[in-house]
């Protein structure tokens, strides 16, 4: 009881400022501006007076390369959710190019987002940690499956405890990362029943303290960003462990995402200081083998030492967004072409 005392204190500590292993083998160098690194898109996205974010805590990209923001208006994290649900719209869709508004809605539906998924069919799945519960929404925002019992927590096949995040396969069937308290990883089927789960408390293989974000590669391989065990876990299909990186030189894991048009793995991290002071984060490149390509942001060519980023996801040209909760902002790093 004590040791999750102190790890949910952590976690508030961090949010709080935001408004809200296997060791590496080689050194990557530091991202230089050349060609094949990544340099920051300037005014973007254009949000008119009308659309504001709060901290921005899921994002999805739907086949038009649009992009999906789940974000928490003027929702602060705090020790106890309050009861009441949030009163502005929490969804956004940008334009892939200009940034600019397409669509908003959300209102009055969710306490506390967090993770945000869009499967092949452009539905948009969300998670609410506040509500222990997993949405999935058609395109329009017409709500089509519930799963967990509202402002209930749990551990049992029906029931979650602040779920983090979710991936959905090919065949519908969907992978939740529960989250917080119950570090586990439950795969269910196309309509919502319960499969399998994995997981519990711990830093050995298949265990987690906080698994944040989760994703798949088109072999139906699971990739779960392990927060505070600072790693990313591959697993198979079937929950069997394969590989892990652990990020024994920075900061904690929060999100990963599969670039499967290039068979890559990205993911985000945060630093903090003394348990107190954000030191920035970074975004990481490995191939699908967790073999680390790059790293920039915090330690690279992009200089922003107070970013703090909480989710990435990237589209088919190769172009990286990230929820950065330091100003709560989306930012959009562009891969630099040859001349």
């Amino acid at each position: 009881m004590k040791y999750i005392q102190i790890t949910v204190f952590y976690f508030l500590v961090i949010f709080l400022l935001l408004g809200c292993r296997k060791s590496v083998k080689k050194v990557v160098d530091k991202e230089s501006e050349n060609t094949g690194s990544y340099f920051l898109v300037e005014e973007w996205p254009k949000l008119s007076k009308n659309h504001v974010l709060g901290l921005p805590s899921g994002l999805g990209i739907d086949s038009n390369n649009n992009i999906l923001v789940f974000h928490r208006a003027n929702r602060v994290w705090e020790e106890t959710f309050p009861e009441d649900k949030i009163q502005e719209n929490t969804i956004l869709t940008l334009d892939k190019q200009t940034g600019e508004v397409l669509k908003s809605w959300g209102a009055n539906l969710f306490i506390m987002p967090h993770g945000l998924e869009i499967d092949k069919e452009n539905n948009i799945w969300v998670t609410d940690v506040g509500l222990h519960q997993v949405f999935k929404f058609n395109s329009e925002g017409e709500l089509l499956l519930t799963l967990g019992e509202a402002r209930v927590h749990g551990d049992d096949s029906s029931h979650f405890n602040l779920p983090t995040d979710i991936a959905v396969s090919d065949d519908g069937s969907f992978y939740v990362s529960d989250g917080y308290y119950n570090r586990r990883i439950v795969k269910f089927s196309k309509d919502g029943t319960y499969l399998f789960e994995w997981g519990k408390h711990g830093n050995k293989r298949g265990e987690f303290i906080v698994p944040h974000g989760i994703d798949l590669d088109n072999l139906g391989n699971v990739y779960v960003a392990d927060r505070e065990n600072n790693r990313i876990q591959k697993f198979d299909a079937e929950g069997n462990f394969i590989t892990d990186w652990n990020n024994n030189d920075t900061g904690m894991l929060l999100s990963v995402v599969i670039d499967n048009k290039n068979d890559y793995l990205f993911a985000i991290d945060l630093m903090i200081q003394n348990d107190t002071i954000p030191k920035g984060s970074d975004i990481f490149r490995f191939d699908l083998n967790t073999n680390l390509q790059m790293q920039f942001g915090r330690t690279g060519f992009y200089d922003n030492s107070t970013s703090m980023y909480h989710d990435i996801i990237t589209d088919d040209e190769g172009n990286i967004y990230v929820a950065d909760g330091s100003d709560n902002t989306i930012k959009k790093f562009r891969i630099k072409k040859s001349e």
